[in-house]
């Protein structure tokens, strides 16, 4: 699957940030767009529907909050291979390090927190 990833930030400090309208507009099944810089982090949105590959930050965490639908997230911890289920209003920081995915199984719209070095696909 082909991702649409957008790392220029949108808006600056005092300008509304308008992520709805963003969201709203997106046709693309994997989507996301950098909304603004908070001290040395970067708020992205995101629109998911299917599954990211496995990858993993080695020094960034990385936070996924879901405001639509539904966020399945993958990871390893130790030897096991987790799921978690976050719905609408949930949450869940994914340490650096470890290795995750994301899948949606209906379009899904994720708040991202991440430092701002990140790369979005992994290192």
């Amino acid at each position: 699957m082909a991702y649409d990833i957008h790392t220029d930030v949108k808006w600056g400090p005092l300008e509304v940030v308008d992520a709805g309208a963003l969201v709203d507009a997106c046709k693309e099944p994997w989507w996301n767009q950098s909304l603004c810089v908070v001290n040395d982090s970067v708020a992205r949105i995101g629109v998911f529907h299917g599954e990211f590959h496995w990858h993993k930050h080695d020094r960034e965490d990385e936070l996924f909050f879901v405001l639509e639908g539904t966020l399945l997230l993958d990871f390893v911890e130790g030897d096991v291979r987790k799921t978690v289920e976050l719905a609408p209003r949930q949450g869940m920081v994914v340490p650096k390090g470890v290795m995750h995915r994301t899948r949606a199984p209906q379009r899904t719209v994720v708040l991202m927190v991440e430092p701002a070095t990140v790369v979005p696909t992994g290192d």
